[in-house]
């Protein structure tokens, strides 16, 4: 037997490894490994997420894009502990999305996640001004009525107002708000109890895009004043193209990633420079690009040839045995 061969323990122990959940980072807010989402409906399975793998850090700005369909819906409400994964793993802030009770759930939404719907309606309480909406997660954490704690409360709910410029609307109530303002308070009621994770459902889905950069902004001030992840699912191509990462899904996966960063040149004029990437799994898949694949008519297979430092993906144009017996 050639020793240079694997042994069946070498591929025992290679496979119980690469099987083997991964280690969280001390930095990491958010740790999706091998996500899975599976539907029933009249008897029939839809895998919405298909090992999913994505890994967000504390402080980042990401906007997650794709198709309708695509997952990333999904993957936002098991984020926001609205729904539960199948299989795979998911940490956000160390808490485990698959391991948690009811109770430990229901905290999760209150003390570690903030949530803003792309649908106004959703996130404001008609009958509450801005102020009382901003005060009322902060009175179901169950604080209230402590020592000082109407104080803390209306100084968070003042801080917050002021921090996204919305001070001279504590008084109004959400139909006397345009939707752009009902959106700024929105933020401010998910980030209420100081999350440490802010998602966002298409923000801006349903403002002009004027209003749309002003919301962006908004979610701007609350990643670099306020400290919190903020992680956006958004079709529109003015908040992908503003964040520093922007993630694409693709069938249920992350397929590409854009990163973004500002380079000054020797004239010390500033610009921003980008380049995307296809994601690699733990098992060595990538999505690559459609454009690329149309433009050199790659489909069912490809050649694949590895060079000193890099990996060659060429259209497969061997003869098929078939046609040779044909």
């Amino acid at each position: 037997m050639n020793s240079d061969q694997p042994t069946y323990e070498d591929l025992r122990r290679q496979a119980l490894a690469a099987a083997a959940p991964r280690t969280g980072r001390a930095d990491t807010a958010i740790a999706c490994d091998r996500l899975v989402r599976i539907f029933s409906a009249d008897g029939v399975e839809v895998q919405a997420l298909q090992g999913l793998e994505l890994t967000v850090q504390r402080g980042d700005l990401v906007a997650l894009v794709g198709a309708s369909g695509s997952g990333k819906s999904t993957l936002l409400n098991i984020l926001a502990g609205l729904d539960v994964p199948t299989a795979g793993s998911a940490t956000v802030e160390g808490f485990d999305l698959l391991g948690m009770s009811a109770k430990d759930r229901l905290r999760y939404r209150r003390e570690a996640v903030g949530f803003v719907w792309q649908q106004t309606a959703r996130n404001l309480l008609p009958f509450l001004t801005a102020a009382q909406n901003i005060a009322l997660p902060m009175q179901l954490k169950g604080r209230r009525g402590r020592g000082g704690a109407a104080a803390r409360q209306a100084d968070r709910v003042t801080r917050l107002l002021e921090a996204l410029e919305i001070a001279d609307l504590a008084d109004r109530r959400p139909a006397e708000l345009s939707g752009g303002q009902q959106q700024r308070v929105a933020i401010a009621v998910a980030m209420a109890n100081d999350p440490a994770v802010l998602l966002a459902d298409e923000p801006t889905g349903e403002l002009d895009s004027e209003t749309g950069a002003a919301i962006f902004e908004a979610f701007r001030t609350v990643n670099r004043e306020l400290g919190a992840t903020v992680v956006i699912v958004t079709h529109d191509p003015l908040v992908a193209g503003e964040v520093r990462r922007t993630v694409a899904i693709r069938d249920g996966r992350t397929s590409s990633e854009v990163l973004r960063r500002t380079v000054t040149d020797e004239h010390g004029a500033e610009s921003v420079s980008e380049r995307e990437y296809v994601m690699l799994d733990r098992t060595g898949r990538v999505q690559l690009p459609h454009k690329f694949l149309e433009a050199l008519g790659m489909e069912h297979r490809v050649a694949v040839d590895l060079a000193a430092d890099h990996i060659e993906v060429r259209p497969d144009t061997a003869e098929d045995p078939d046609d040779r017996r044909a």
